[in-house]
C-alpha cells in the first residue's frame, strides 16, 4: 500500500523512447483541468499486466521540490494503462503541442517512480481475477481456441470469438471462453443507435480518432448459434457461469432483442443456468422487457453521466433520449432484474459536485444495485473539449465519490465486472 510519505518522481521519455525517472522533479497528475500532486490515498503500486505509454506531441510536466513550481520539459510525457479491476483516480499531466495527434482509445493514468517501483493514480475496485492471465500460457489459450473452432465448425459465432477475438485481439472475455471459465461473451448486433465519441469498434468518417481497438462484428448470429455457445460454456464453467450480450466488437444488443430473446429462451429451455447479462445503453425499454421475459438475469447500463446534456455530448443518441434510459432501468428493476451501471469514470469530471448529485439521484430513485467503475477510454483533452461550456462544480476525488454514493444508498455495491448472481430465473 502507498503511504503519505511516498512522493513518486516524474517519469519522462527521451526522443528514442527510453523511459526514466527525473532526478529533480516530482510526479504531477491531472484531474479535469487541474494539475496537482497525487493525493496520498490515491496512489498504489502499478498492478501487474498494466502498460506504460509514451504520449506523442505531449511535454512532460513535473513539480520542482526546490522552488515548488510546475516545470514543463522537452521530454515526452508518460502514462499508464491500468490492468482490469482498477479505476484511475487521476490522468497523466502534460502540455500538448499544437500538432499533437489525438490519442488512441485507452485510459491514460498518472504514473511515477519511487522506491524502486512504479506508482499509479488508481484504486482496485474489484477483487475478482477474471481478467488475470499471468499464470496461463498463451500456448494453452491458443490450443483451446483451435480445439473449439474444430469442435464447432459450423458455428460462426464460436469461430468469430476464437479466431478474431481470442487469437487476434486477445480479448479477455473470449480467452476466458476458450479456457472455460468466468464470463462468456455473446456479440450479436452489427448496428447501434448511438454514435459514441469513444466507440471502440466503429468510427464515423472524418473522426479525429484514427483507429479503434476492435473491428465490428460482420454477421448476425442465429439464436441457435448463440445458444450453442452458451450451452458449451455452461458445461465448462459449472461454478459461476456468466453469459454477456453487448461486447466491444458489436453495436447495441437491444437492436437485436428478438434474436437475443429467442437465444435466451432456447438456452433456458434446455436447462441452461447461470447469470445471463446484457451490456446495453438501455435505449429501448420495450426491448428490455422482452429480454426479461425471455429469462435474462441482469442488465448493465453504460453511461458517462446521469446528466442529460453531458450524456448526449458523448453518446450522441439516435432515436432515443436519456428518459428512455431511465425507463429501461425502472422496467428492469420492477421485474426483479439486477441492475448495474457501467459508469465510464473520468477523474475530475465524474466526481464533480453536479455529476455526483445527478448520479446519486438516479441510483436512489431507481434503486440501482451495482456500479461498475470502468475507465473512460478517450484522449483526456478531447473529452474536456467535448464538454466545454458545461458547469461541473468542485471535484470531490475518487475516494469521496464512492463514500458519498454509499452513504446515500447503503445497499449499493461497487465493482468492475458483471457479478455472478446465485439466484437466477429458471
Amino acid at each position: 500500500m502507498a503511504s503519505s510519505r511516498i512522493q513518486p518522481r516524474l517519469l519522462v521519455a527521451d526522443k528514442d523512447g527510453n523511459i526514466y525517472d527525473h532526478p529533480d522533479l516530482l510526479m504531477v497528475c491531472r484531474r479535469g483541468h487541474e494539475f496537482a500532486q497525487p493525493r496520498p490515498d490515491e496512489l498504489m503500486p502499478l498492478p501487474e499486466e498494466s502498460d506504460l505509454f509514451l504520449l506523442p506531441g505531449r511535454q512532460a510536466v513535473g513539480l520542482s521540490e526546490e522552488t515548488g513550481e510546475i516545470e514543463v520539459l522537452e521530454e515526452l510525457a508518460v502514462a499508464a494503462f491500468a490492468a482490469p479491476a482498477h479505476t484511475l483516480t487521476a490522468h497523466a499531466a502534460y502540455i500538448s503541442s499544437p500538432d499533437a495527434p489525438t490519442l488512441p482509445l485507452f485510459a491514460y493514468g498518472a504514473v511515477g517512480y519511487a522506491n524502486g517501483r512504479f506508482y499509479i493514480c488508481a484504486k482496485r475496485v474489484d477483487q475478482d481475477e477474471r481478467q488475470v492471465f499471468s499464470s496461463i500460457s498463451k500456448k494453452r489459450i491458443k490450443q483451446n481456441a483451435h480445439a473449439l473452432m474444430k469442435a464447432y465448425p459450423e458455428n460462426r459465432l464460436m469461430q468469430h470469438l476464437m479466431s478474431n477475438c481470442a487469437l487476434t485481439y486477445c480479448c479477455p472475455a473470449a480467452r476466458n471462453l476458450a479456457l472455460g471459465r468466468y464470463e462468456a461473451p455473446l456479440p450479436t448486433s452489427r448496428s447501434c443507435n448511438a454514435r459514441c465519441v469513444g466507440c471502440i469498434s466503429q468510427q464515423e468518417d472524418g473522426s479525429r480518432i484514427c483507429s479503434t481497438p476492435q473491428n465490428r462484428l460482420s454477421f448476425t448470429p442465429t439464436p441457435e448459434e448463440i445458444a450453442e455457445v452458451m450451452l458449451h460454456h455452461g458445461k465448462a464453467e459449472t461454478e459461476k457461469p456468466v453469459f454477456s450480450f453487448g461486447q466491444g466488437c458489436e453495436g447495441e444488443p437491444l437492436t437485436e432483442a428478438d434474436i437475443i430473446a429467442q437465444a435466451v429462451h432456447l438456452f433456458r429451455s434446455k436447462g441452461g443456468t447461470g447469470t445471463v447479462n446484457v451490456n446495453t445503453n438501455a435505449s429501448l425499454p420495450q426491448a428490455v422487457i422482452k429480454l426479461v421475459e425471455a429469462g435474462i438475469s441482469s442488465i448493465r447500463v453504460s453511461l458517462n453521466s446521469a446528466r442529460e446534456e453531458v450524456y448526449n455530448r458523448y453518446y450522441r443518441p439516435r432515436g432515443y433520449t436519456f428518459a428512455d434510459v431511465r425507463s429501461s432501468i425502472a422496467e428492469a428493476h420492477k421485474r426483479g432484474v439486477f441492475v448495474s451501471l457501467n459508469l465510464l469514470y473520468f477523474p475530475g469530471i465524474s466526481d464533480c459536485e453536479l455529476e455526483l448529485q445527478a448520479l446519486d439521484e438516479l441510483i436512489g430513485t431507481e434503486k440501482v444495485d451495482f456500479v461498475q467503475l470502468r475507465n473512460l477510454n478517450i484522449d483526456p483533452e478531447m473529452y474536456l473539449e467535448l464538454l466545454a461550456g458545461i458547469e461541473f462544480g468542485p471535484s470531490a476525488g475518487f475516494i469521496n465519490f464512492r463514500r458519498r454514493l454509499r452513504k446515500s444508498n447503503p445497499w449499493l455495491q461497487f465493482g468492475y465486472f458483471n457479478p455472478y448472481l446465485p439466484q437466477n430465473p429458471a
